[in-house]
């Protein structure tokens, strides 16, 4: 199985392609080339940094046009996540819109970012991951529930922790820093592989 990272110039690569390799990965690209991409089994949108000086940096590469035509399983990670959403307030940019979601700032009440473990509670129709389930998490937007959202998490209010639409998964919280049942939840996403 090969799996390719999008490389943006921000994102969490390294600590995310040892996660691949704790859990059985044996090829793994990290690229910002479209023909990379296509060629994947699986791709893995990281998630570090500012959403619009990510959005340019996707654009700079065209890969703003190529990701929402990718057909193999697509998992973004926190702002990867997020940019896969329609509109963002951070940097007020649009995103890929692959999600007809928007994704908001915490209210100012809130402690900022929203860091560390806290469950994520899954819909009934998503086999990612079970009952309850712990991860780790650091941020400060969220994206609102919609008809996309298979896990939810609550930090005085309830945002997608999880959203599923066909072959596109995205994940608030970093598998790769949620020990154990990070690990599960990548070695989930990277069952989807035919």
């Amino acid at each position: 199985m090969k799996v390719a990272i999008i490389d943006y110039g921000a994102g969490n690569v390294t600590s995310l392609a040892f996660a691949l390799k704790r859990v059985g990965v044996e090829s793994i690209s990290i690229t910002f080339e479209a023909d990379e991409l296509l060629r994947s089994d699986a791709v893995i949108f990281p998630g570090v940094g500012h959403a619009a000086f990510a959005m340019h940096q996707l654009k700079k590469y065209q890969l703003d046009k190529v990701i929402p035509e990718l057909k193999q399983p697509f998992l973004g990670i926190c702002l990867g996540m997020q940019l896969m959403c329609e509109h963002t307030e951070e940097g007020n940019c649009d995103g890929l819109g692959i999600f007809n979601v928007k994704v908001k700032q915490f209210p100012d009440h809130l402690k900022v970012p929203h860091m560390g473990w806290n469950t994520v509670v899954p819909s009934t129709d998503t086999r990612l991951i079970e009952s309850d389930d712990w991860f780790y998490f650091i941020h400060s937007y969220y994206a609102e529930i919609s008809i996309h959202t298979v896990g939810k998490t609550d930090y005085m209010l309830d945002f997608s922790a999880i959203l599923h639409k066909d072959n596109f998964i995205g994940c608030q919280f970093h598998p790769e820093k949620s020990a154990v049942l990070g690990e599960k939840y990548l070695k989930s996403f990277l069952n989807l592989v035919e």
